[in-house]
């Protein structure tokens, strides 16, 4: 099973836990990492994300991040056919440059999961209505989808 992380969700372990819900979410990423680095399941990087990563500002996040990107099984480029799909996305008027390009990634490398913290995002791609994979999911959610397999 192949997931992809955004950003957020691949540096939500090195948040602040004194929230609650920020400290259960950094539990269920760090579930996930320990099932992608048993070989249970597969993380799929990408161009996007480690170029963003690459901006993080913070020398320790940035380096922890990418050393989780390090363990990815696969790797994604900015195809035609993703920038075709992020154009797409773009259109509805409910996704950003950004994150239209990690969710496009994800569609067009055939994920089975999208997983991201940011609530107003997560929103966005489930009002798409779309029917395909991936699966757009919360930290949690995936957490739960990934260990019941």
């Amino acid at each position: 099973m192949l997931i992809y992380l955004d950003a957020c969700a691949i540096q939500r372990p090195l948040d602040d836990r004194s929230q609650p819900r920020i400290n259960l979410e950094a539990e269920a990423i760090v579930t996930v990492l320990n099932l992608i680095e048993s070989g249970d399941i597969d993380l799929l990087s990408s161009e996007v994300l480690e170029f963003e990563i690459r901006q993080t500002p913070d020398a320790i996040r940035r380096i922890r991040a990418q050393e989780i990107l390090s363990v990815a099984g696969a790797f994604a480029e900015v195809s035609d056919a993703v920038r075709a799909r992020a154009r797409e996305l773009m259109s509805s008027g409910k996704v950003m440059a950004m994150d239209a390009l990690h969710v496009a990634v994800a569609i067009e490398y055939r994920a089975a999961y999208f997983c991201t913290c940011d609530d107003k995002l997560l929103r966005k791609l489930k009002a798409l209505g779309k029917t395909w994979p991936p699966y757009f999911v919360s930290p949690l959610e995936l957490a739960a989808e990934v260990i019941s397999k």
